[in-house]
């Protein structure tokens, strides 16, 4: 079948070159699209069985390899390219020069190499193992196949690829950049650890439903959608917890689940919204033995990443393997304002404080979410040390136990480092009557307009009421701590992050 050929406006020159290209092979009868081609070693293998040669040495083994085009010189007689293969959790994407010369390949094959074939375009080239004159391990060719033409061209892969084009166009990244290829596996590492970490220590992990009928969880603002199939309003989950603890009401002794959850919030450096969490619940726990969990899940996360438990940050040197110190709220933010704050601190003298330091409050809050405010603001990013925050006011966490020592406060922690928060951990409330009042109280907020309000989830509450044993229960951030280990934003840490529409 012939093609039509012609210019497309909408195409650069570059594009239109290959598009024509493209149109050729198909009326000369070679698919410039192939099923299959050879291919017997990877580019890595043929390092690491003849990385070895010295310049000039040659073998008789023939191998068939096949990657991507970076890099092509033609020149008479004799043409070089450079083939980029995939990346594994072993490799980067290892690259290894091919030669095609006129006398091995014959004057055809030549031409059409020259005539056909682009930076981008992936082939196949089998041929002998070699070292050329300069000592470059190399694939001397006697054929080569087109294994898929690329419709549009490379970037300039010499020159650094600005951030937007980056996170628009991942897959130009990862083929341009050896650190975006680095972050997937690093990743891929991470997550890994976490899951075996987890499974050493007896968690079945489990999946729970992303459409949900009510919202609920945390604070947070929810995506509404609507479901034909029941012709009902169902929302996009903001949390794992309150299906994980239906689990556990069943039986399940230890659960976690690594999933997506979705925030119709703010977009910045260190927020997205759409991220991954890790939320785990431990039978016969609290918030002191879910935090050791915690603790042991990011120093082997960091081994896996990085080898080591120290991160150097601008900050200044974080020790995975130093104290992990437990802060409480009010001492702690007592000590940062001079004068001690305790729950019995009236609103007025919070609101002091906080136009004293220029902290941004609403003249409704009252004073728990005042002392928050504050303690985010003057305390949290200069907390650089692993650091379990605890000891909050029950505004902060609605499903979270009381203190067992102070009824003003609920046992709950919140996992600092770097200055940022990682995760939050509890001693879980599983008394369903306490329960049911906190959810009416947000059910309250929801109905008075506030769009983070949790909603009353009578079937959540059921399971409750049928018995749940005393547990500890956690959440922590998967882009969250690869920003930890790794050093950069959170849309660099996500392989596609939600972007606003764009060119």
């Amino acid at each position: 079948m012939t093609e039509q050929t012609g210019a497309n406006p909408s195409l650069s020159e570059q594009e239109q070159v290959r598009h024509d290209k493209r149109a050729r092979l198909l009326d000369e009868g070679r698919p410039p699209y192939a099923i299959t081609v050879p291919r017997t070693h990877s580019a890595a293998q043929v390092h690491a069985n003849w990385g070895q040669l010295s310049a000039g040495d040659e073998t008789d083994v023939v191998v068939s390899v096949s990657g991507r085009v970076v890099f092509i010189r033609n020149t008479g007689k004799l043409c070089f390219a450079t083939l980029q293969d995939g990346f594994t959790m072993a490799e980067t994407g290892a690259r290894l020069q091919v030669m095609l010369s006129l006398a091995e390949v014959g004057p055809d094959s030549l031409e059409s190499w020259k005539a056909d074939i682009d930076l981008g375009d992936f082939v196949s080239v089998t041929g002998r193992v070699i070292s050329s004159k300069r000592g470059e391990l190399s694939v001397l060719a006697t054929s080569w196949t087109l294994a898929s033409k690329a419709l549009r061209p490379l970037p300039t892969l010499h020159k650094e690829l600005g951030e937007e084009t980056r996170v628009r166009q991942r897959y130009a990244d990862l083929v341009a950049r050896p650190e975006a290829r680095d972050m997937v596996r690093v990743r891929a590492a991470v997550t890994r650890s976490i899951r075996e970490t987890l499974h050493a220590d007896g968690y079945l992990e489990v999946e729970t439903p992303v459409l949900q009928l009510i919202h609920g969880g945390a604070a947070a603002r929810p995506f509404n959608t609507h479901l034909n199939a029941f012709d009902i309003d169902m929302t996009l989950r903001i949390a794992l917890e309150l299906f994980l603890k239906r689990a556990m009401v069943g039986g399940a002794n230890r659960v976690y689940e690594i999933g997506r959850i979705f925030r119709n919030e703010g977009i910045d450096s260190s927020h997205s919204a759409e991220f991954t969490m890790l939320e785990a619940y431990q039978a016969w726990g609290d918030q002191y033995s879910i935090a050791a969990m915690t603790k042991t899940l990011v120093q082997n996360a960091a081994d896996a990443a990085l080898g080591t438990r120290l991160i150097d940050t601008p900050a200044g040197e974080i020790d995975l393997d130093g104290d992990w110190e437990w802060r409480p709220v009010y001492p702690t933010l007592s000590g940062s304002l001079g004068e001690e704050i305790t729950p019995e601190t009236p609103v007025e003298r919070l609101r002091q404080f906080a136009d004293a330091h220029s902290v941004e409050y609403d003249p409704a809050w009252p004073a728990q979410k005042l002392v928050m405010e504050l303690f985010g603001e003057l305390v949290e990013p200069f907390l650089i040390q692993p650091t379990f925050v605890c000891d909050y006011p029950p505004i902060a966490q609605p499903l979270a136990r009381t203190h067992r020592s102070d009824p003003n406060l609920i046992e709950a922690w919140d996992l600092i480092i770097g200055g940022v928060e990682r995760g939050t951990g509890f001693s879980e409330l599983v008394d369903p009557v306490v329960q049911r009042e906190r959810l009416v109280a947000q059910s309250l907020k929801a109905a008075a307009g506030d769009p983070e309000a949790m909603q009353l989830d009578e079937d959540f509450l059921a399971a409750l009421e049928f018995g749940a044993p005393p547990m500890g229960g956690m959440g922590l951030g998967m882009d969250r701590l690869m920003m930890l280990l790794t050093g950069v934003g959170i849309r660099e840490t996500i392989l596609f992050p939600l972007l606003r529409p764009g060119s």
